[in-house]
């Protein structure tokens, strides 16, 4: 493969289309590679080529998709790396993949000093963009690494070679609802590191252009969706909460969202979000679902499969749709066997575009050629073929002998308070094994009260036992809910009283603090 040749047509087709907006102003497509070139050439002056490992840390920008682009045009492994993870996790992905230098945005300030040499790329200088002269590389070679959220664990590098890197994003251009073209402009908002790059490459690559943002900022993105200047905005289910949120404040009210699509993934949608998006966007949220290991689009459902699909009674799970081209899923039970469809077991995937394997600071695990990837999650496969998610297994608790699923207990409740966030989990317990715990984001005063319903309708070992209010949910990188790390924090704050009817009572020097009290 040769990187300069696959962007040779971008470039000449449709260099002079504004490609991304970001907090610099407007970039013409040709501008983003321009730099992009100076950007590999500085590289390939450092010696630096195939077989080399290369970290970008960057916040959403152009320069951001100029110095992934240019990591690929010199024939380097791309280690992206999110700004916003703490210095610890920035060393583990450095030490996991050897890289030899850090590419990084010198108007940007990061907080923490590492050991390998920097280089800020607002410091070299463009150079017209040319197909040729850049390396050829093995398309079965490394191209990019994709640190997991590391929920069981250190975090672990998925490895993309090049030709999965290539094959992911031409599918996640095959499978949009819509042709991308100079008439389309995305909104992104979530890290470039993760899924908000692999949007803008697909975009650029048909002269679409991207709004990238630093981050879920209510009074510039409101504004931005009332405009008309969006026609679409990637927003999993975090995001679109926060928006609706600042949507019914006062000062908002009056504002109208002009868009064509909501693309939305990483977590489930629950029923209870895609309604709130439904009164506020109408019928138009496309759902997909993706992991680290094998980049959107795992399934996909379509704005009308969308809404015919969360018009259904309810179901186990979440439908997330059909398999995209390519994509094999199978659902097996705990020794391995496929199970039929309609049975509920732990879902394997395979796709052309599937990584190759990890990296971690023990060095490279590759998988074999005909190894399914185990996503860790619940679910099963319906007499339509399409995939419903129930639980992780890694969030799948054992209380008093039985299996709980914590997707199941949330979405059974989350009705009683629609304002409010839910997160279930267990809490270790010499008794019960673990005990379902609720943990509520800001409810209000009442919210046991009005949960009483829903509780006594509940098959008893499902049963929450114990329940906390907290000021914050934490998140991980992504915006997903880390629930091991509230399990940690609840502990550190709470002790457990184990009885028949278990109780967490604050510790007495932490009663008044930011975190809320739990009883």
């Amino acid at each position: 493969m040769n990187w300069g040749n696959e962007l040779a047509t971008t470039y000449q087709r449709y260099g002079d289309r504004i490609g991304i907006v970001d907090a610099d102003g407007p970039h013409r497509i040709a501008d983003v590679l321009d730099v992009a070139a100076g950007i590999a050439r500085r590289l390939a002056g450092r010696g630096l080529g195939p077989g080399d490992f290369v970290a970008t840390i960057f916040h959403n920008s152009a320069l951001a998709a100029s110095a992934s682009y240019a990591v690929s045009l010199a024939g380097a492994t791309e280690v992206p790396v999110n700004p916003l993870l703490s210095s610890d996790e920035v060393a583990h992905a450095l030490a996991c993949t050897g890289a030899r230098l850090i590419l990084v945005d010198g108007a940007d300030r990061l907080p923490f000093d590492l050991d390998v040499p920097r280089e800020d790329v607002r410091g070299i200088g463009a150079h017209p963009f040319e197909p040729e002269g850049w390396p050829d590389v093995d398309p079965d070679a490394p191209s990019r690494i994709v640190f997991t959220s590391g929920t069981t664990g250190p975090a672990k590098g998925a490895i993309h070679t090049h030709h999965g890197r290539w094959t992911g994003t031409l599918m996640l251009r095959a499978s949009l609802p819509f042709v991308p073209g100079g008439a389309n402009r995305v909104l992104l908002m979530t890290p470039f590191s993760h899924g908000s790059s692999l949007l803008t490459f697909a975009y650029l690559a048909q002269g679409a252009s991207v709004h990238l943002l630093r981050g879920v900022d209510p009074a510039l993105v409101l504004p931005l969706l009332a405009s008309g200047e969006i026609t679409e905005v990637f927003a999993p289910p975090t995001v679109l909460a926060k928006l609706l949120d600042a949507w019914a404040r006062p000062e908002h009210r009056d504002l109208v969202p002009k868009l064509r699509t909501i693309l939305t993934g990483t977590a489930p949608l629950t029923p209870l979000a895609y309604r709130g998006a439904v009164e506020r966007f109408g019928e138009i949220v496309r759902v997909t679902y993706g992991k680290s290991e094998i980049f959107n689009p795992i399934t996909v459902l379509d704005p009308p499969e969308t809404a015919a699909a969360y018009a259904e009674a309810p179901a186990e799970g979440l439908c997330v749709g059909w398999p995209a081209t390519g994509v094999r899923v199978e659902i097996r039970d705990e020794a391995g066997t496929r199970l039929p469809r309609g049975e509920t077991g732990a879902i394997h995937l395979m796709s052309p575009h599937l990584s190759a394997g990890y990296m971690t600071r023990e060095g490279r695990k590759l998988r074999a050629a005909d190894e399914f990837h185990d996503t860790g999650d619940i679910g099963f496969v319906d007499a339509r073929g399409r995939l419903f998610l129930v639980a992780r297994q890694s969030d799948m608790m054992k209380s008093g002998g039985y299996k709980v699923s914590p997707d199941e207990v949330e979405r059974a409740l989350a009705p009683l308070l629609p304002d409010t966030e839910l997160v279930v989990l267990g809490t270790p317990s010499d008794y019960w094994g673990e005990i379902v715990t609720l943990v509520a984001q800001r409810p209000p005063d009442d919210w046991r009260a009005r949960l009483g319903p829903a509780l006594d309708a509940m098959t008893s070992y499902k049963r929450p036992r114990l329940f906390a209010a907290v000021e914050t949910l934490p998140r991980n990188a992504i915006g997903k809910i880390a629930r091991a790390q509230l399990r940690r924090r609840l502990m550190e704050t709470h002790d457990l009283v184990e009885t028949p009817r278990p109780a967490l009572v604050a510790k007495p020097a932490l009663v008044a603090g930011p975190e809320g009290d739990a009883t």
